[in-house]
């Protein structure tokens, strides 16, 4: 499956994979769709090098994409990435969370990235099940941080060393 670089031509369809997922209040916590204007600083802060922002399309259509970005800010911190995947609703259980989950923690170390985390809501079941096939442990719990709709959610934080994978 062709996985390649975003542009920011395709940012409007990142966009709208990511807000069709905000109404399940299962993978992220905005409570409230978001613009391209809105995604624009964030696409920005992403490079083919080391924070790449990848798309998975077929037949001139995007199905998924993968982001890494940076934990915390700080220098310290560089080898470390966090990875976001989303995949659009009518694409969900054909595998390609696990291709592009595969794909990333392939190319991680030639990235200078030695640690892979992912920051996943505790009632998502499907993507931690995802992430705990791959290896990753939960590293912390941090439970009710959020609050979807009156309901307080824990966040899992699962992380996976990728230096000698």
């Amino acid at each position: 499956m062709p996985i390649r670089h975003a542009t920011l031509d395709d940012l409007p369809a990142i966009v709208a994979i990511y807000n069709a997922s905000i109404p399940s209040r299962m993978v992220t916590a905005d409570l409230v769709p978001v613009t391209v204007e809105d995604k624009t600083p964030w696409f920005l802060k992403h490079n083919s090098t080391t924070r790449p922002l990848w798309v998975l399309e077929e037949e001139n259509e995007i199905k998924g994409w993968l982001s890494f970005e940076n934990f915390y800010g700080r220098p310290a911190y560089n080898a470390t990435a966090e990875i976001s995947i989303y995949i659009a609703e009518t694409q969900q259980g054909k595998g390609l969370g696990k291709y592009l989950l595969t794909e990333a923690i392939n190319a991680a170390p030639a990235m200078g990235i030695n640690t892979l985390l992912g920051f996943i809501f505790g009632h998502n079941e499907p993507s931690l099940k995802l992430f705990l096939q791959f290896d990753f442990t939960s590293w912390a719990h941090l439970p009710k941080v959020a609050n979807l709709d009156g309901v307080e959610r824990d966040l899992v934080i699962l992380g996976k060393a990728v230096k000698n994978e």
